[in-house]
């Protein structure tokens, strides 16, 4: 059981985390059995000209999240550097907490 603030954090992460695959996994495993039921419902779809130049759908979530990655990293370099620029400041006591630990 969790005891400290970053370890009911981390438990809270966690859970959540475990919550949403969970929820993916169930949507994924109902678009399957979606698209297996209709799939000889559907026609053929005719080939369009220029189709072949247009991003597949794997190419585009493969990019998208790339880039999501790099911003991602891009706002964690941002906030350790204000951290950093900050420390002078964070790594001091307040006078309350001063006077309260003698």
């Amino acid at each position: 059981m969790p005891t400290t603030a970053p370890d009911y954090a981390k438990t809270a992460q966690e859970q959540t985390l475990k919550s949403i695959r969970q929820g993916q996994q169930l949507i994924v495993e109902a678009i399957r059995a979606w698209a297996n039921a209709v799939e000889k419902a559907i026609p053929e779809t005719p080939v369009l000209p220029y189709s072949d130049e247009l991003p597949k759908p794997q190419e585009i979530i493969k990019t998208s999240f790339g880039f999501a990655e790099q911003l991602l990293k891009a706002q964690q370099e941002f906030a350790e550097s204000v951290l950093d620029a900050a420390s002078p400041l964070l790594g001091k006591s307040s006078p309350s907490t001063k006077a309260s630990s003698n």
